[in-house]
């Protein structure tokens, strides 16, 4: 640790040349300052009456910087005045360039980047918790980031742009967020950036660009094989070869929201459950909504995601007709031409088709490539790719049924890995479930918390959280009916649902009422604030826990605890 130490405060006087950018554009004026000083000084030690090279030093020291206080130690005969006269002009020339050259040095953007470097490295130089690494502010960096910082999860942000990073100091965060304006595609800037500080705790690749992802991934692979990567790409190339470098979490917007679209085709109720989870505390449960019919599909734009959900939708068996302005070799069901032309979109036969996709990477012909398709068939199910926040409310006013945007989707995946893991392995194991067992699950949870999703927690039954069910849990007969009883009537549930039970690895998903609870299984909540305070009371509360799981009521003081066992 001492020496992770050094090597850190080594570095950080490494990329600290504030003191060398000022001394290096500042040595000439000072240089012309100090001769100009020492000559007049010199001058008045040799003039006759000759003062000592204290006396004028003293003059020269009240005089060059204006203060005058005449003429010390003795009255100057006319040698000295013409002297003095030449060496004030002298000085006044030298102060002048000093003072100039300082201004223009304040309003160099070099040394204005030294100072925000030299500021940046002493923050991140004393934190003393553990923070997050976030490479990229774009659009889903900044959902991510005021996502995170609400937890109290501590960040760093590294960003190309440095409108993005003086964003930082006027945005609401509940914690001082450093910001470092650097190419991430840097090693060097990547280390500035704290990557081999002890605290940093993960690293986050979400930029967009796939290379520039790429090599943070192999950097921290390399350099810090103990943190956690997690990294966004949009090409299965780059996600390979990100995987040849340890094991980090790699997030593709195209590959989630085709996962997404084949279990809204094949379990409506379970996409429904999914969508309502991932939106985090407060969201409202979403409208069963009008799911995609199987027929005839028509693809606008055979990019990236045109052609993953053009895959998803075959693998389902789906007829697909592509269009596409550039020519592509053995693809089945293509057109050759511009959707936005009227007769290359008939040629797609939208009027006998079920669904419709606009998935060009620009918004503008997107939005119009869905009107032109809503007047062939009104009764299209459309789903378009929006690449900017701001074109919202427009993709809104066209009631589009789904509507992909990538940094919502892996702002949203990355933080239900980092707020609840166990929501996260929940998310990845519901779908395998069923149709029926989600509805279920649905049906539970509206019954118990409403609709609008309270809090998601998890509880580890052991003797640190939960040292009142100690005796309960041993005696081997434990039900998770009984420990979800509400403290005020055992007979009711407090307003929660277990979503998962986690024992050595091994997770069941919506555990039943008469499921054997044992020390050291970690069960993951969803409910009202006011739910978890019940039962928190309960794994904590002796008496609380003794009238939830045994109906029995005992002294809840010290004082009538020991009364109690007087005979």
């Amino acid at each position: 640790m001492k020496a992770r130490r050094r090597h850190f405060s080594a570095r950080y006087a490494e990329q600290s040349p504030t003191i060398f950018l000022i001394l290096r554009r500042m040595r000439a004026p000072l240089i012309l300052l100090i001769t100009n000083f020492a000559v007049s000084v010199l001058g008045l030690t040799l003039i006759p009456p000759r003062m000592s090279f204290f006396d004028a030093f003293y003059f020269m020291s009240y005089t060059a910087t204006t203060i005058g206080y005449g003429e010390l130690p003795q009255p100057f005969n006319g040698a000295q005045r013409l002297w003095v006269m030449a060496t004030i002009y002298l000085t006044v020339v030298g102060w002048a360039y000093t003072i100039g050259s300082l201004l223009a040095l304040l309003q160099d953007r070099t040394f204005r980047q030294a100072l925000a470097l030299r500021r940046f490295s002493r923050t991140v130089n004393r934190l003393r918790e553990p923070f997050l690494l976030l490479v990229g502010f774009g659009q889903t960096g900044q959902i991510l980031g005021r996502a995170l910082d609400s937890l109290g999860r501590r960040l760093v942000v590294l960003d190309l742009s440095a409108e993005r990073v003086d964003a930082l100091d006027i945005d609401s965060y509940y914690a001082d967020v450093p910001g470092l304006v650097g190419d991430a595609a840097d090693p060097r800037t990547l280390d500035l950036a704290g990557l081999e500080h002890p605290q940093c705790e993960g690293v986050l690749a979400l930029t967009d660009n796939d290379e520039v992802n790429l090599v943070v991934a192999m950097t921290a692979a390399l350099i810090r094989p103990d943190v956690p990567v997690i990294a966004r790409t949009v090409s299965p190339a780059t996600e390979h070869r990100m995987r040849a470098f340890g094991s980090p979490t790699v997030v593709n917007p195209f590959d989630r929201f085709g996962d997404h679209v084949r279990l809204a085709l094949h379990a409506p109720a379970s996409y429904q459950l999914m969508s309502w989870l991932a939106g985090g505390p407060g969201a409202e449960l979403p409208e069963p909504g009008r799911p995609p019919a199987a027929g005839h599909w028509v693809v606008c734009g055979f990019g990236r995601f045109g052609r993953k959900f053009v895959e998803d939708l075959r693998a389902d068996g789906l007829e697909v007709t592509i269009i596409d302005l550039l020519e592509q070799e053995d693809e089945p069901g293509l057109i050759v031409g511009d959707a936005s032309d009227p007769a290359v979109l008939r040629r797609a036969r939208p009027a006998d088709a079920v669904g419709f996709v606009a998935g060009t990477d620009n918004d503008t012909t997107n939005l119009s490539l869905i009107a032109a398709a809503r007047r062939l068939n009104p009764g299209l199910f459309i789903t378009a790719r929006q690449n900017h926040r701001a074109n919202a409310p427009l993709f809104a006013a066209l009631n589009v049924d789904w509507t992909l945007v990538a940094a919502e989707v892996v702002a949203r995946e990355i933080y239900a890995q980092l707020s609840s893991p166990l929501l996260w392995r929940f998310l990845q194991d519901m779908p395998a479930c069923g149709n029926d067992w989600a509805t279920d699950l649905l049906e539970r949870l509206e019954a118990h918390c409403g609709s609008r999703l309270g809090s998601v927690w998890k509880v580890t039954l052991n003797d640190r959280e939960a040292p009142a069910l100690g005796p309960w849990l041993d005696r081997g007969d434990a039900r998770l009916g009984d420990l979800v009883r509400s403290p005020q009537d055992r007979d009711r549930q407090v307003a929660a649902v277990p979503l998962l039970l986690l024992r050595d690895d091994e997770a069941t998903l919506g555990p039943a009422d008469d499921v054997t609870l044992q020390s050291g299984d970690q069960l993951l909540f969803v409910g009202h604030p006011m739910a978890r305070r019940a039962l928190i009371d309960t794994m904590i509360n002796r008496a609380t826990s003794e009238y939830v799981l045994n109906d029995r009521t005992v002294a809840a003081g010290w004082l009538w605890q020991r009364l109690s066992r007087r005979p």
